[in-house]
């Protein structure tokens, strides 16, 4: 069986995504020397250096969602991409999702670029992470019927997630607000072939 278990338990779309995260760590923690921590010069090769990409390094704004900064900050990311990303890609598939994690990886990379100093340095795959439980709240929401509560559950995980020193807000901002319009015009698409099925009326 190998790692087939994992591609059918987490889809093989998600479980990809997990790989490539994990590779990506392992290659920064050799360059780095360390496994527990990554070195700055390491980030700013292969993460976002805001300076790099406003120099033609606009590479760094797809490689950023993939590189992390320590061993906490890459477990924390993949535990919630198994999670959230088996969610949504059984609601719309593996290529739907590979979709979603990388515009709203980039959406967060590019306001990170916009809005923070040419200085700044940043990596992490929570902008696209975010992207994912935006599209799944609203998406959600919108099936339901209840957008307020989805509102109030995006705004509250955004707080929870955002307010620590050294979180780019900006990128986890970013990330769910794209999801969250995703999330919407698939909500509307599924509520309404539901509709077209089982004879009643949409609205």
């Amino acid at each position: 069986m190998g790692l087939e278990r994992y591609f059918y338990r987490y889809g093989k779309a998600t479980f990809t995504l997990f790989l490539i995260n994990v590779a990506v760590y392992v290659v920064e923690a050799i360059l780095s020397g360390n496994p527990l921590s990554i070195s700055m010069d390491v980030l700013a090769t292969f993460g976002q250096w805001n300076y790099a990409v406003l120099n033609g390094a606009w590479w760094q704004l797809f490689t950023a969602m993939f590189v992390h900064v320590g061993i906490l900050h890459i477990g924390f990311n993949m535990y919630f991409l198994l999670v959230m990303g088996r969610q949504l890609e059984h609601a719309l598939g593996p290529r739907r999702l590979v979709i979603i994690y990388l515009i709203s990886g980039l959406v967060g990379n590019l306001l990170t670029l916009l809005l923070l100093p040419p200085g700044t340095v940043s990596a992490g795959a929570s902008g696209a992470l975010f992207g994912i439980v935006g599209t799944l709240i609203v998406m959600m929401g919108v099936i339901g019927g209840n957008m307020q509560a989805a509102l109030v559950n995006a705004f509250v995980l955004f707080l929870i997630n955002s307010i620590l020193p050294g979180v780019n807000a900006f990128a986890h901002l970013g990330g769910l607000v794209t999801g969250m319009a995703i999330g919407y015009y698939y909500g509307k698409q599924i509520k309404r072939r539901m509709a077209l099925a089982y004879g009643y009326g949409y609205y």
